[in-house]
Order: structure tokens, then sequence, then C-alpha cells
């Protein structure tokens, strides 16, 4: 399993609009091969500041299956002019879970 994780700048006074273009724009990473989930984080010290997280199955299958498919391009004209810097996407695997932690 991969987890892709992004901080989002979204442009400012934008944000409920984002949200919103997010929602709808959720149906098109979901649908895609490799896909497990994705969550939306609102950053709560800094306004338009987001943590997206995905997961996927392995890294081809975002890097490959995901960005370079015709979903990925409908799903840039959905959300990429909302950012400011464009961000930086990093991938992680897991080392360690601790199944006892609970928040």
């Amino acid at each position: 399993m991969i987890l892709e994780a992004v901080m989002l700048h979204v442009k400012k006074g934008m944000g409920a609009e984002y949200e919103e273009a997010f929602r709808e724009a959720s149906e098109i990473i979901s649908s895609m091969t490799g896909y497990v989930s994705h969550e939306l984080q609102r950053c709560i010290e800094s306004e338009g500041k987001y943590l997206l997280l995905v997961k996927w199955e392995t890294l081809e299958d975002h890097t490959v299956g995901f960005r370079q498919s015709e979903e990925y391009q409908e799903w840039k004209k959905q959300l990429h002019k909302y950012y400011d810097p464009f961000p930086t996407v990093e991938h992680f695997e897991q080392v360690h879970l601790d199944e006892d932690y609970s928040v």
C-alpha cells in the first residue's frame, strides 16, 4: 500500500468553492484502478491550507495509471486552478502501525 500525501494551498477566498469542486472530482479518483481511499483535511491554523491523503495499491497505480490517464486531465481541469503554488506530491510506504493507538 502506498500513501500519496499532498499539501495544498488554495487561493485566498476560494476555499468553499474548492471544497465543492473537490467533492465532485472525488468521483474521478475513486474510480481508478488501484485506488483504495482518500481524504481531504482542512488546516485549522492556516486558511486555505489542505492536506490530501490518497491510498493506492501500488506507486504505479498513481504515477502511471492515474497521472497518465484521460481521467487525470479532467481532475486537473476541475481542481488545479485553485492551487497557488502548485502542490508537491510525495509518496510514503508504511513501516509501522500501532493498532492500539487511538486519538
